[in-house]
């Protein structure tokens, strides 16, 4: 037996393959297992005793596979959120398709790297088909393209990223790739609303703009960007000698679910001179709705879209796009490796498209979800959900210990505490007990709902993702959510 052969069993090799087999095995009937099983989202384990478990683990000692799946469901997996439960209700955190799932057993034991043809050579036509579907899609016309990223963190990144550049070669023949940012930097401005995700914040940052660079937008009632509002900024900012150079459009906002007018916000931008960037990592998934596709009227027009897949395209973490306009943008971002993608390659390689090197083939996800489950289906669960959300939302308006604080228009429900229940409370020992309820529901096991603020104002949420619930669901969690608040303030 050579060296290597002693080794051989820790790998998923070649041939035969006995260990990988059984491995695998035990891990899926420890899950089906798990969930079969399941009564609540979370176990209930308080949250210092879970620390103290996992920091007592002795990593001195190997111990053998079989043991170590085995130990870490009775320590992880069974003291992990279960998305797919129905009080699992807090966060844009979805239960995952099968076919998702079961392609991430492909991609784990491919292990593809999409940076070169060399490393993926089907993975890589894969992820450039599904970039057309999706341009197709969000009719984004002849010269767009796309790339799949971690999510909507790095899409916003990206898209911001390619309008500095963009902006910079316009204006001045500037090229921030070799030469740094302009002299004119600390005048450039991104504008979105207030409402925006705060990585448009973080991705200033990250850019050397600052987050000052971020100007921000009022909303209306219902969350979306005043268009008026949003001229009017433009206009002052010209007039102050200050450089807007993007816009960002909103299709969902994280609390309101609010989708901008998105073809004025890009028709205001482009007569301004402004790369137009839409985040729709929440509800760009509408296009497939044949109900409700018209409420994203104007982000064919956008210059880039973010798009994330791990939210209601139903796809396991991690798994987003960036979709441009003018494939020719994304030469800034290219850097040739004589190792890697090398001037002259005949070949496609993604790396020359991406800020990543390395990345994972997540495109097989959406690839094998397109078969297997199809983009009709797809759509009809965002109308369920859209029509689930509005009887939720009744469920509140009809309930004296609750108020309901604006109409939902994706899927996510902002409630509170009905002033009934305030009593003799101020607004600060009001807001306190809105966050002792959701910490009591979530360290309990009971349900995990969200938090957030809405004018100034601490306000619980709902987000509703999972198309396989019924309206009965929701009649026992608010009875739960009621139960326990009486119980806080008795």
């Amino acid at each position: 037996m050579t060296q290597g052969n002693k080794w051989s069993h820790y790998f998923a090799q070649l041939g035969e393959n006995q260990a990988f087999e059984q491995a695998t095995a035990q891990t899926q009937q420890a899950i089906n297992s798990l969930f079969k099983n399941a009564d609540k989202p979370y176990s209930g384990l308080e949250p210092a005793l879970l620390k103290q478990q996992i920091n007592a683990v002795d990593f001195s000692q190997p111990a053998s596979l079989q043991d170590v799946i085995e130990s870490t469901n009775e320590l992880i997996a069974k003291n992990s959120l279960l998305v797919q439960h129905p009080h699992t209700i807090a966060h844009l955190h979805t239960p995952p398709l099968i076919a998702s799932i079961v392609a991430e057993h492909f991609i784990a034991a491919l292990n593809q790297s999409m940076d070169s043809w060399d490393q993926a050579p089907a993975a890589t036509y894969v992820e450039q088909q599904m970039v057309d579907w999706l341009c197709k899609t969000y009719q984004l016309g002849e010269h767009s393209d796309g790339v799949f990223t971690s999510g909507g963190t790095q899409s916003n990144l990206m898209g911001l990223l390619l309008a500095r550049d963009w902006f910079a070669a316009n204006r001045s023949q500037h090229d921030v790739q070799q030469d740094g940012l302009p002299e004119y930097a600390h005048k450039m401005r991104i504008i979105c609303s207030d409402k925006s995700h705060f990585t448009v914040q973080k991705s200033a940052s990250l850019m050397g703009l600052g987050e000052r660079s971020v100007v921000l937008v009022n909303t209306n009632v219902q969350g979306q960007i005043d268009v008026q509002a949003l001229q009017l900024t433009i206009d002052a900012l010209k007039a102050q000698d200050l450089l807007p150079f993007v816009v960002v459009g909103m299709a969902g906002t994280t609390d309101h679910g609010a989708i901008d007018d998105l073809t004025a916000v890009v028709d205001i931008a482009r007569a301004a001179g402004c790369w137009s960037h839409i985040d729709g990592a929440y509800g760009a998934a509408l296009q497939l709705s044949e109900q409700h596709k018209s409420r994203l009227k104007g982000i064919e027009l956008a210059d880039s879209v973010s798009v994330d897949f791990h939210k209601l395209f139903y796809q396991t973490i991690s798994c987003g796009a960036l979709l441009i306009k003018n494939k020719a943008n994304f030469n800034t971002l290219l850097h040739h490796a004589d190792y890697l993608n090398r001037e002259g390659d005949e070949l496609p390689n993604l790396v020359d498209k991406s800020i990543a090197t390395t990345k994972r083939f997540d495109a097989l996800k959406m690839f094998m979800t397109l078969k297997a489950v199809g983009e009709k289906q797809l759509g009809e669960f965002y109308d369920y959900l859209l029509l689930l959300t509005q009887e939720v939302a009744s469920k509140f308006e009809q309930n004296k210990h609750f108020e309901l604080c604006c109409t939902p228009l994706l899927s996510t429900v902002l409630f509170r505490l009905s002033p009934l229940l305030q009593g003799d409370l101020s607004e600060a020992e009001f807001n306190k007990l809105h966050q002792t309820l959701r910490l009591t529901m979530l360290t309990t096991g009971e349900a995990v709902i969200a938090e957030t603020k809405v004018d100034g104002q601490l306000v619980l949420k709902f987000t509703l993702l999972n198309p396989c619930l019924h309206i009965s669901d929701f009649d026992s969690l608010i009875a739960k959510i009621e139960e326990t608040a009486l119980q806080l303030l008795n």
